[in-house]
């Protein structure tokens, strides 16, 4: 019963979506325009905005992996899997919410800090690379790109650096809400000649 409670926990964490209820105390909702997280936030609404709603997602990421660690040892995968399945798909909020970044950053702050260590390294290398050279002609946002490279690189040293299950589980929790973007914005899907 522990176990389902961590979970479901981990799940209702997830699904209170911040960037969703700022923009909604502003009369507004991002979700029309741009995703909730702290980029969407701070394109819409600033820098004040944006670090603390990038805050608070971490946090929450960090919470569910806490509790999992404390009340459902062994489990962590399963909640930071559910974290960042609520956060991209957030039962408060008609299942339609961000990517799923930050909470899977504060997950993997208290399962896996060497992996996250990494993983922030690695990005920090391969974003701009990738903006400055390849961008204009893919066509791709950055961070599906990064992410495409950068998780597996990560999953391969998270072996050694712990946190394979859980990385892993994160990876697919945010794959699958890219799929979506990707063929809601028909980036995939479409027919070629």
């Amino acid at each position: 019963m522990t176990v389902f409670l961590v979970l479901l926990s981990a799940y209702l964490l997830g699904s209170v979506v911040f960037g969703v209820i700022y923009s909604h105390m502003r009369g507004d909702d991002v979700r029309g325009r741009d995703m909730p997280g702290g980029s969407g936030m701070f394109r819409q609404y600033g820098l004040g905005p944006a670090l603390t709603i990038s805050v608070l997602d971490i946090l929450k990421g960090v919470l569910a992996a806490y509790l999992a660690l404390r009340f459902a040892p062994g489990w962590e995968w399963a909640a930071m899997f559910l974290v960042i399945i609520g956060h991209c798909y957030p039962v408060f909020f008609r299942f339609n919410g961000g990517g799923g970044i930050a909470p899977m950053l504060g997950a993997l702050l208290i399962v896996a800090p060497k992996t996250l260590l990494l993983m922030v390294l690695l990005s920090l290398i391969v974003m701009p690379l990738y903006k400055a050279t390849i961008q204009k002609r893919v066509g791709l946002n950055a961070i599906p790109f990064m992410s495409a490279v950068v998780l597996p690189i990560s999953v391969a040293a998270s072996f050694w650096l712990g946190g394979t299950l859980a990385l892993v589980a994160g990876g697919l929790g945010m794959a699958v809400r890219s799929v979506q973007l990707l063929i809601e914005d028909g980036k995939l899907g479409k027919k070629t000649a």
